[in-house]
């Protein structure tokens, strides 16, 4: 049979794809017509459940190449030599609009990057921000609630936004950003990418540093007017999923280059911020950028579903020679990152094509839905065992971490959520200071409770008195007494 004749899905040649079959002319249709229910049936199918978060992305293939050596910091082997090349994937995306949102709305974006090492998949998952808006992955679902809409109106809800940000003042930076220029990036090339969270590189000694990743944009940073923006988002929503696919299909190659900072381990306990919060970043004066390499993205996928939607990022993927560190936000991201994933997609999710491994996979991981591969064949199905089974590797094993203290509910010991959004706010030119307070302004109008309001200038005024007072300035409220 030709490979272009149309089939069932259980292969069988489709004799009419046009019209139903009826009981007579004008008659109902038939219950066996087999291929027409299944078509529906697929149909009504065809749409697994969007991403809580980052439901709306745009995705695309290339590779990343080591242009400095490395190796006396990490042992994973992608980055062990200058030159080496490694397929992968990223996955751009807005964090709290739907999956027919529009693009250029102000919103974090998310930086998911998929490297196909030969040691396994190695998965960066960060935004385009250094920092984050919260630092314990316990409050991470009452923020997204606020991002969501109201349960009553299904309407976003400044109030519930802005009443959560002022309750929680560690967002104060993260805030800061997102109604900076960069809340808005021109294009999802001309916008930079972190890993955010700190993590722990080990090498072939098994010593051990901190390290921060910075993706920086070859293409330079542009941001999009406010009322630009807007107009996008009415006329053309899909804007920078349009910009991404055209660019690459016309050989415009984006491409970033990746930069560390790295820790010595013991700084951790002297350094002037925690170096485990999300929500504060470490000087580039105290730890400069050190090169690694660059990504270049030169291949569009050849289907959104298969490659883009059904692309599964966890941080929890890890290479040997990169561990977790003991950042709470990034401990939670751990389990609930692949967690939606067998949710959304599948148990088997990292068995499908655009997350598949190209090593090899040996695990005894049996059954489960969609179970679309051999499923382990006849082979040995449980550990330990005496058929010659696959078996653990010592040297693999996570570099050891000391830990003490009492099991408890306890917060971070440094609470000072106004300094780096202080100097923030310093570094930004005039015009860009006046955007920022325009911007914020007009996000806190519709809040309709003032000691919301209020409360949250109190924290632009500690950050830095002017910044409070211009916002509330704009807001026709007087900056409260008590700061």
């Amino acid at each position: 049979m030709s490979k272009n004749n149309l089939t069932t899905s259980w292969g069988a040649p489709v004799g009419d794809n046009q019209n139903s079959q009826t009981a007579g002319h004008r008659g109902p249709t038939l219950i066996q017509d087999v291929h027409l229910l299944e078509k529906l049936a697929h149909f009504n199918r065809e749409r697994v459940p969007e991403r809580v978060v980052h439901a709306k992305g745009a995705g695309a293939h290339g590779y990343f190449e080591v242009t400095n050596d490395v190796s006396k910091y990490t042992k994973a082997h992608f980055l062990s030599a200058v030159g080496k090349r490694t397929p992968m994937f990223i996955r751009f995306s807005t964090v709290a609009g739907e999956l027919g949102s529009a693009d250029t709305v102000r919103d974090p974006r998310g930086f998911a990057v998929k490297f196909y090492t030969e040691e396994g998949n190695y998965d960066l998952v960060g935004n385009n921000t250094p920092v984050f808006f919260i630092r314990d992955a316990i409050k991470f679902p009452d923020f997204i609630h606020t991002q969501k809409r109201d349960p009553k109106t299904h309407l976003k809800n400044p109030t519930a936004v802005w009443d959560f940000w002022s309750l929680s003042p560690e967002s104060l930076h993260q805030v800061s950003i997102l109604m900076s220029d960069r809340g808005i990036p021109a294009t999802l090339r001309h916008m930079h990418g972190f890993g955010s969270h700190t993590f722990k590189w080990v090498n072939e000694q098994g010593e051990g540093v901190w390290v921060k990743y910075h993706f920086k944009t070859e293409q330079g940073i542009k941001n999009l007017d406010v009322e630009l923006a807007a107009k996008l988002a009415g006329e053309n929503p899909d804007y920078h999923t349009e910009d991404l696919f055209n660019a690459i299909e016309n050989g415009d190659f984006p491409a970033w280059k990746l930069y560390v900072q790295i820790m010595p381990m013991e700084d951790a306990n002297t350094y002037r911020f925690d170096p485990f919060d999300v929500t504060k970043v470490w000087s580039q004066k105290d730890y400069p950028l050190i090169e690694v390499g660059r990504m270049v993205l030169d291949r569009n996928p050849e289907n959104y579903f298969a490659e883009v939607e059904q692309a599964t990022f966890s941080p929890g993927a890890f290479v040997p020679g990169i561990e977790a560190s003991p950042d709470k936000m990034l401990q939670g991201r751990l389990f609930a990152y692949s967690d939606a994933h067998r949710y959304r997609v599948g148990a088997n999710h990292n068995a499908l094509p655009i997350n598949r491994p190209q090593s090899p996979v040996n695990t005894y991981q049996r059954d489960g839905q969609m179970r679309f591969d051999g499923n382990g064949g006849g082979s040995v199905y449980y550990e330990p065992n005496s058929f010659g089974g696959p078996k653990e590797t010592p040297e693999n094993k996570p570099a050891a971490l000391a830990v003490s203290g009492v099991a408890d509910s306890v917060a971070y010991d440094h609470n000072d959520h106004y300094t780096q959004a202080g100097d923030l706010y310093r570094l930004m030119s005039e015009e860009e200071r006046a955007r920022l307070v325009e911007n914020i302004v007009g996000a806190m109008k519709p809040v309709t409770i003032e000691e919301i309001k209020l409360r949250q200038i109190q924290h632009f005024y500690k950050a830095d008195p002017e910044y409070g007072t211009r916002v509330a300035e704009g807001l026709g409220l007087a900056v409260p007494q008590e700061v």
